[in-house]
């Protein structure tokens, strides 16, 4: 079945952007997947249309209200195809996205996405909605946005068909555990610097070794934690 993704936002405008042009967006104009965005503000309460308050016991900004959320999520639906979706919520607090999470959901039928403003959203709301919270970074953006079009252009990318080379999404960081190894393309020599000789060889063998030790050394120089015995690094509003 067709991938299906449906982005609650306060900021429908912001799709697809960028998921609207290259591999994303050609995929998306072929139906290998499907976007829809739920405006938030529609389902805002009073005149205009408020979607959230103050925080309970004080304090800065202002939090999205639950029952605004939840009213939002509950209008995609409850067929069985949409219970089958995770519920997840962009979230600076959440589980860090990697490589096999993104797998994980390439391989289901979509993902409801929550885009989270202002200082976060209500508790209850994802307790009562079953929201799981991902982060894609130990930083803070101004909301869940960005943060859910790198996670669906990661997804995208791994859908059946969408890249021309189905070894692509395979021979690349993290899909091995590791960084990825160095590219070498023509000229065979640029300002001085040539490409490794064993690259030119014709011995595959030898050159699948290169790119595993390279890739081993690169891994260790540059990301230790994901080496064996390696220290486990942690994660928007």
């Amino acid at each position: 079945m067709t991938f299906r993704a449906s982005v609650i936002t306060l900021y429908p405008e912001m799709f697809p952007g960028p998921l609207g042009i290259s591999l994303a967006g050609k995929a998306l104009a072929d139906g290998a997947w499907s976007l829809e965005t739920v405006a938030l503000r529609e389902f805002g309460t009073g005149k205009h249309r408020q979607v959230d308050d103050t925080p309970a016991g004080g304090g800065a900004g202002m939090v999205l209200r639950a029952d605004v959320l939840a009213a939002a999520i509950d209008s995609i639906g409850e067929e069985a195809e949409n219970a089958e979706r995770p519920r997840l919520l962009m979230s600076p607090r959440g589980r860090p996205l990697d490589q096999a999470f993104v797998r994980e959901l390439a391989e289901g039928l979509g993902a409801v996405i929550v885009c989270g403003r202002f200082e976060g959203i209500d508790e209850r709301v994802i307790e009562a909605r079953g929201l799981t919270e991902v982060s894609i970074g130990d930083y803070v953006l101004s909301g869940g946005e960005p943060a859910a079009i790198v996670l669906l252009d990661a997804i995208v990318r791994l859908l059946p068909g969408v890249m021309g080379n189905d070894q692509s999404g395979t021979h690349e960081s993290f899909e091995t555990g590791l960084l990825e190894h160095p590219h070498y393309t023509r000229p065979a020599e640029w300002e001085g610097r040539t490409i490794p000789e064993v690259l030119t060889s014709g011995d595959h063998g030898k050159v699948e070794r290169w790119r595993r030790e390279q890739a081993k050394r690169l891994t260790a120089e540059r990301r230790p934690d994901l080496m064996p015995g390696g220290q486990v690094r942690g994660g928007e509003k």
